[in-house]
């Protein structure tokens, strides 16, 4: 398994679980961004950076991306594009999308688009809590334990 970050708007809180969790299960994490990053020195943890524009960085996890790695991401549409390769995915806040739970958040995500362009503002998502930070550390360690046991 190699774990994959679309790292544009990925939280730091992540960031340093995702760090010390490569470190300590010598998993490959790779960074994907449009813009540089900060990285720890570690063998296994490496920062992709592509060319700016509309999801360039989506388009090249996708491309990269193995049945069985790891995505981490808020991104809806990468999400489904990654679980119909064989992905799992998680995101910063530790849920868990699935072949059985994207599609209704997809139905959502375009309705909540036509919403906010037919002028209606319904604000973003709430900020990161220690909650969610948790929640996505026990994701993580969960998903992590499966796949070292297989």
């Amino acid at each position: 398994m190699d774990i994959w970050v679309d790292a544009d708007a990925c939280p730091g809180m992540a960031k340093d679980i995702l760090f010390r969790a490569a470190r300590r299960t010598g998993l490959l994490l790779t960074l994907v961004a449009n813009h540089s990053l900060a990285v720890p020195a570690d063998a296994n943890i490496r920062m992709l950076q592509v060319t700016s524009g509309f999801d360039v960085a989506d388009d090249e996890i996708v491309r990269r991306v193995k049945a069985g790695d790891l995505v981490i991401t808020a991104d809806i549409p990468l999400a489904a594009e990654v679980i119909a390769k064989g992905a799992l995915v998680v995101s910063a806040r530790g849920e868990r999308y699935t072949a059985d739970n994207i599609q209704p958040k997809l139905n959502m995500r375009d309705f909540m688009d036509t919403m906010r362009s037919s002028g209606i503002q319904s604000g973003g998502p709430a900020a990161l809590n220690n909650q969610d930070k948790q929640r996505f550390a026990n994701e993580l360690d969960k998903l992590l334990a499966a796949s070292q046991r297989e």
